[in-house]
C-alpha cells in the first residue's frame, strides 16, 4: 500500500446468496440462511440479481410480486444485522453468462443504457428510506476488459457515471459500488472522483480456483490445465503463480483502498474439484492480503460448490449442520480473518 490511510469501506466479511440469479431462479430465499451467517459472526450478503425476473419482456413493466421478494431479504438483512449489498449480475443489455444473449449492448446501445438506469431509480424510488449503513447498490457484475467492439474505457466510463447521476437524483446518500474490469480483476482509478466504492475478486489463479469447472470448457481448455497446486497455481497467463503474485495482483486494489476509494472483494473461492488443503493454503493467502488492506470479503457461495455448505467436496470431512454438510475447516478460516 502507498499510504496507511483506512479503506472508507467496512471490512464486510459474508457470502453472496444466488437464489434470484438468473431467469428460472425461484426468488425463494431461506432465513435460516441470513440466521446461521449472522450466527457465525458475519456481517453481509450480497445478492445477484437477474432483471428479466421483474420485467415481463418489456423492460418498462415491473412485476411488482418479484420486486416484493426483494424487499424481503432487505428486511432479513435488516432483522439479522447484515449489510445487503444489491447486484445486477445479468443488467438490462450485459451478463458475464453468455446466455440467454441479450438483446442489445449496455456499453454501446442507448436503449440499453436507458434500460439500466431507469431499473436502478426504480430500486432507488423503493429503497431511499433505508441508510446505506444496511444497503448498497452493486451497479453490475463483472464488466470484461475494454476494447473497442464491446466496450471502451469511455463506454464502460459514460454509463456507470449516469447510473450513479440516476440514482442519486433519488437518493443522493446511496452507497453504490462499481466492479472492477476484466471481470472484477482490474480497479477503474478513472472513477475516482465519484464518490463510490468499487470491488474486486478471489479468483486467481484460474487453475486453483476454478479447476475442472464445466461453465468454464469454453475458454479454458481443461486438457491444458495442470492439476492444482498452492503455491505454484496455473494461472491463464501461463504463469505458476505464488503469493508474491498475488501480492502484486492486489497492490492496485489496496493502493486505490488507500487513496480514500472504498474497495470490497464482492466474490471469491474455489469450485470444489480442486484439494480441500490446496483451498485452504490458497485462500488463507488471499484473505490475508486483502486483511493487510483493510478489505473485507465475501464467498461465491454459502451453499453450494463453492461454499462451506453442502459443497459436494469429495475429500472434506463434513459436520452436520440441521440436515446439511457444513465445512467447519473453511468456516474456521473464514472467522479467523
Amino acid at each position: 500500500m502507498s499510504s496507511s490511510r483506512k479503506n472508507v469501506l467496512p471490512k464486510w466479511r459474508g457470502f453472496n446468496l444466488q437464489n434470484m440469479i438468473s431467469p428460472d431462479s425461484t426468488g425463494e430465499f431461506s432465513e435460516d440462511d441470513f440466521r446461521w451467517i449472522s450466527g457465525w459472526g458475519f456481517d453481509f450478503v450480497r445478492i445477484p440479481l437477474c432483471y428479466l425476473l421483474w420485467t415481463d419482456g418489456n423492460w418498462r413493466r415491473i412485476r411488482e410480486a418479484t420486486l416484493e421478494k426483494v424487499d424481503q431479504v432487505v428486511e432479513l438483512g435488516d432483522r439479522y444485522h447484515l449489510h445487503v449489498d444489491l447486484n445486477f449480475h445479468r443488467a438490462p443489455g450485459y451478463c458475464i453468462a453468455p446466455e440467454p444473449k441479450e438483446p442489445f449492448n449496455l456499453w454501446k446501445d442507448k436503449e440499453a443504457e436507458d434500460a439500466f438506469c431507469f431499473h436502478w431509480q426504480t430500486f432507488a424510488l423503493r429503497y431511499r428510506g433505508i441508510t446505506s449503513e444496511k444497503l448498497s447498490f452493486n451497479l453490475v457484475n463483472e464488466p470484461l476488459g475494454y476494447n473497442e467492439k464491446e466496450m471502451s474505457m469511455q463506454d464502460h466510463e459514460q454509463v456507470i457515471r449516469r447510473a450513479v447521476k440516476a440514482i442519486r437524483e433519488i437518493d443522493s446518500d446511496r452507497l453504490i459500488i462499481a466492479d472492477g474490469v476484466k471481470a472484477g480483476n482490474q480497479p477503474c482509478p478513472e472513477l475516482a472522483d465519484l464518490g463510490i466504492g468499487q470491488s474486486c475478486r478471489a479468483y486467481l489463479p484460474m487453475g486453483v480456483s476454478h479447476y475442472q469447472a464445466p461453465w468454464t470448457f469454453a475458454w479454458m481448455n481443461p486438457a491444458k490445465v495442470p492439476p492444482p497446486a498452492w503455491p505454484g497455481g496455473w494461472n491463464t497467463d501461463g504463469k505458476l503463480w505464488t503469493r508474491e503474485d498475488l501480492e502484486s495482483h492486489y497492490r492496485p486494489w489496496l493502493d486505490l483502498a488507500a487513496s480514500g476509494v472504498g474497495v470490497h472483494c464482492g466474490e471469491g473461492g474455489a469450485y470444489r474439484l480442486t484439494p480441500h488443503d490446496i483451498v485452504l493454503r490458497w485462500l488463507n493467502d488471499v484473505l490475508q492480503i486483502l486483511k493487510a488492506g483493510g478489505l473485507g470479503f465475501a464467498m461465491w457461495n454459502f451453499r453450494g460448490d463453492m461454499g462451506i455448505l453442502d459443497s459436494n467436496r469429495r475429500d472434506v470431512a463434513y459436520d452436520d449442520w440441521h440436515d446439511h454438510k457444513l465445512d467447519t475447516r473453511m468456516l474456521k478460516l473464514m472467522q479467523s480473518i
